[in-house]
């Protein structure tokens, strides 16, 4: 750069030289013939050309500086180096703030848990009535010979059913020998604080002394769902009622296709 800078100075100096030895000539020549039009022109043309001819000289001079060094280059890279770093520092916040957005979006979305009254009303394909046995499923007990002596609600079914009740019309039912095993079972189910507002109705717990007595009562009441721990009855109620829940801790095969097998009514729910 500084070898042209002093090309530049010996062009312009030549070229200031030659307006001048061009100056010279027309004054002399207006010299010998001052009254001479021609004369007068060439003094112009002259004038003008002088002053193009420095006045280009000096912009090119002026314009000159505005050329980077090789220092000022190493400058201006240094402070763009430097005035890269806050970029970089904002693009790292700038990912980190995507980061945590998708975070909360990601729990935002997250599938939400069912709760017990939705599995209930799923699991029943929003069956309207439901009947079911006591024994072996809402009791304790698994004969009407244990139910001589007592009475006992599973807690672990407890949830289920008062689930149950609130959204179906439930009616259990089972086979006692005597009146008092009747007494011991609405005792059983008032303690356990079935019989409330939105549960189990007294008037819907239903007895017999026979087995196929039940299935009557069920092909009577003609309930969207049955749910029984008696392989028989299963078997005899297939054909008549919609859907069948089949509960027993030994797996069975299946009856028909509408009916379903599980080791507990709780179980079936997921609610174990």
């Amino acid at each position: 750069m500084f070898f042209d800078f002093v090309i530049d100075i010996q062009q312009f100096t030549t070229l200031t030289n030659d307006a001048e030895r061009l100056l010279f000539r027309i004054g002399a020549l207006c010299y010998e013939d001052s009254r001479s039009v021609g004369a007068i022109a060439g003094v112009a043309v002259a004038i003008i050309f002088t002053w193009k001819l420095l006045g280009s000289s000096n912009g090119h001079q002026r314009r000159q500086p505005k050329r980077q060094t090789p220092a000022a280059s190493s400058s201006t890279y240094n402070v763009g180096l430097n005035s890269s770093e806050p970029l970089i520092s904002s693009g790292v916040c700038s990912s980190s703030g995507d980061l945590r957005a998708h975070n909360v979006v990601d729990e935002f979305f997250q599938p939400v848990k069912p709760t017990l009254g939705q599995i209930v009303r799923q699991k029943l394909s929003d069956g309207r009535k439901v009947t079911c046995r006591l024994l072996g499923i809402i009791l304790e007990e698994n004969s009407p010979e244990d139910l001589q002596k007592q009475a006992t609600v599973r807690s672990s079914v407890l949830e289920v059913l008062l689930e149950i009740t609130k959204y179906c019309d439930l009616y259990v039912m089972e086979t006692v020998l005597d009146d008092e095993s009747e007494k011991r079972v609405l005792l059983a189910l008032e303690d356990a604080g079935v019989f409330t507002s939105d549960g189990l109705v007294k008037d819907k717990v239903l007895f017999c002394s026979m087995e196929n007595g039940r299935a009557s009562f069920v092909r009577q009441l003609e309930p969207d769902w049955h749910i029984d721990s008696n392989h028989d009855i299963i078997s005899q109620l297939a054909r008549f009622i919609k859907y069948q829940l089949h509960v027993a801790p030994i797996k069975h095969e299946r009856a028909a296709s509408n009916v379903y097998c599980s080791p507990s009514l709780e179980q079936f729910f997921g609610n174990i």
